[in-house]
């Protein structure tokens, strides 16, 4: 839940007994309480979420950051980047029940704008962090840049995209599409890739998940690209269990409620760990729900989606060793069962109610899976690859004809998860290419993860015209200039994922203009 203010009496009190707190795990001379850094996250036209972490000792085996108490904390929002105009403070407390996390959901500000802020703790201050406040509902803004980061898996290279992200002085907002850590390391077989070591076991408890939030953010990259904007962020498998679907685990050994439990304690982790509104996101009996919108004043509706919790189980997977995603053929009854849902029913509802009341110029969908169908011919059949929206294909034909039927103006669907750049045009029947589009899709590359294997999916290409472009070969992230005449899309790539200072180059850009789905 939200922080609860303090009164200036306790803050007095618990910073005189604060070295007394950090000496469990250093002396507090010697610990840097704000080791993590600071990030701000869902900017609404009148304030925004701040977040910080109290860890003196990250990656203490207990998941706690090396905090046994309550550790009063002052927060500050200023007007201007030496903050000497306050225009909003408070008190608040890191505690232990949350790992240290620190939420505080700031109001009163003004609209479109940026502001800047920090935190002070046991006489530390903690780095700037700029966050921009959206526009006001009615306000129809001339421009947004944003960009968007998928996959980033500690131990397959440095977060050098991450420094290039935070050096864009332009972008207002981050979107993070989901594999944000990795809850396992890189397979035996692949040891000589590995650049840094995670340094700890497979994620499965709750100080686990703890402990891989606190190592990434010890990268200094990341902790930048934080400081530097907002974000939206949304999961998909590997915050919790590779290729997972609803309540089941990939491994069949794994019955359900082992397999919630640990769901339960990665979802907390994720919660605790970025910086969302905790009071919408984590409820009171123990349940979650990601799923959210935002607005960018009548330029454009985000709607936030949980691809991962509510979801029927994986395709095809009757008489299968694993229950992981696979390549299955076309006649699998599953695809085109309507019974099937990726986002659950709920969600299903609350996301075309909104498609029916946006006013919005361009709506775009955060969510973590391609949404595109590719199909694989081989010599003998025709394959598609179960774990995203193709294994959800009546769910999928659901979306897109929610799109047409709401007259939902410019829809645009973001995706993470397959370590490839993508460019896809969206129709109601991908089977008639000739057909108008309906929606435009972009599929961000990943920060280290290993690409997929190229060969298949380029041969399989003029089969599949809806996909305007595919990259396999580069590691980066997507920058996205929005207008209310067009949108325009950068993929960016870095030289060298084991280079900390790797060089960025622009990979390929495309455009969708206002009216027209589909890339010119």
């Amino acid at each position: 839940m939200p922080v609860a203010p303090i009164d200036r009496r306790h803050f007095l009190i618990g910073a005189a007994v604060a070295p007394a707190i950090l000496s469990v795990a250093h002396a507090a001379t010697r610990s840097d309480p704000f080791a993590l850094g600071v990030a701000a996250g869902e900017p609404e036209q009148d304030g925004f979420v701040l977040w910080t972490r109290i860890a003196p000792d990250p990656l203490a085996t207990d998941g706690l950051g090396g905090l046994s108490g309550a550790v009063p904390i002052r927060w500050e929002v200023a007007a201007d980047d030496r903050l000497a105009r306050i225009v909003a403070h408070g008190m608040a407390e890191a505690l232990p029940t949350y790992g240290g996390a620190v939420h505080v959901e700031v109001t009163g500000l003004r609209p479109d704008r940026p502001h800047w802020y920090r935190f002070t703790a046991l006489g530390v201050q903690s780095p700037v962090g700029r966050a921009w406040t959206a526009p006001a509902p009615d306000a129809m803004p001339a421009r947004l840049r944003m960009t968007a980061a998928s996959c980033s898996h500690w131990e397959l290279g440095y977060f050098s995209a991450y420094r290039h992200m935070a050096e864009d002085a332009e972008s207002r907002l981050t979107l993070f599409l989901g594999d944000y850590i990795y809850e396992d390391g890189v397979a035996p077989e692949r040891r000589a890739q590995t650049v840094r070591s995670y340094g700890m076991g497979e994620a499965r408890t709750l100080a686990d998940y703890r402990r891989r939030y606190a190592l990434h953010r010890t990268d200094p990259d990341l902790r930048a690209l934080h400081a530097a904007a907002a974000c939206v962020a949304v999961w998909d498998d590997h915050e919790v269990q590779n290729d997972y679907s609803g309540i089941w685990s990939q491994d069949r050994a794994t019955a359900v409620p082992e397999f919630l439990r640990r769901r339960a304690a990665a979802y907390r982790a994720y919660c605790e760990n970025m910086p969302v509104r905790l009071s919408r996101v984590m409820r009171r009996d123990g349940s979650f729900r990601l799923n959210r919108r935002l607005h960018w004043g009548r330029l454009a509706q985000f709607d936030a989606l949980d691809g991962r919790q509510f979801r029927s189980p994986q395709a095809c997977v009757d008489g299968v060793a694993s229950r992981r995603g696979r390549m299955a053929p076309l006649n699998c009854p599953d695809f085109d069962d309507p019974s099937r849902t990726y986002l659950g029913f709920a969600q299903e509802r609350w996301l075309y109610d909104g498609f029916a009341r946006s006013r919005a110029r361009w709506n775009l969908l955060v969510q973590n899976l391609l949404v595109a169908p590719l199909k694989v011919a081989t010599p003998t059949e025709t394959l598609l690859w179960t774990d995203t929206w193709n294994g959800f294909g009546a769910a999928r034909r659901r979306l897109i004809d929610a799109m047409v039927d709401t007259r939902l103006a410019n829809p645009v669907t973001l995706a993470g998860d397959y370590h490839s750049a993508w460019l896809t045009d969206l129709r109601q029947d991908f089977d008639r290419p000739n057909t108008p589009a309906v929606a435009s899709e972009i599929v961000v590359t990943s920060i280290t993860s290993n690409g997929p294997p190229a060969d298949g999916i380029i041969a399989a290409l003029p089969a599949n015209p809806h996909i305007r472009y595919f990259d396999a070969a580069n590691r980066g992230y997507t920058s996205i200039d929005l207008t209310p005449e067009r949108l325009d899309v950068r993929c960016m790539a870095i030289n060298d994922r084991r280079d900390p200072r790797s060089a960025v180059r622009v990979l390929h850009r495309a455009e969708v203009a206002a009216g027209r789905p589909g890339f010119a």
